[in-house]
């Protein structure tokens, strides 16, 4: 029986499940917010799903970082800088009016 990725188990490490959540919900908060049309942006009550679902993405990217300093823990922290914008703009489309 073949192993399973690690996106698939919760318990390991995986960059790669951190990063589709935070982009997962970063489409479905712009879809949810009516973006292709700019006349028709509103907030919606789902959108709070979606920053919970933006949050667990982002402690998925943290839960990647490493104890020693290198060039990987680098790439680490500006994922979860762009996941912290993802979040920010999530809660900023969830209280539009």
């Amino acid at each position: 029986m073949p192993a399973r990725p690690n996106i698939f188990r919760l318990r390991h490490r995986s960059l790669v499940r951190g990063i589709l959540l935070s982009l997962g919900a970063f489409a479905a908060s712009l879809r949810l917010a009516g973006f292709p049309d700019i006349r028709a942006l509103h907030g919606s009550r789902w959108q709070i799903l979606v920053a919970f679902v933006a949050a667990w993405g982002m402690v998925e990217t943290a839960r990647c970082l490493r104890r020693k300093w290198s060039l990987y823990h680098a790439g680490v922290l500006l994922l979860l800088y762009s996941d912290l914008m993802i979040l920010a703009l999530v809660l900023f489309l969830c209280i539009y009016p």
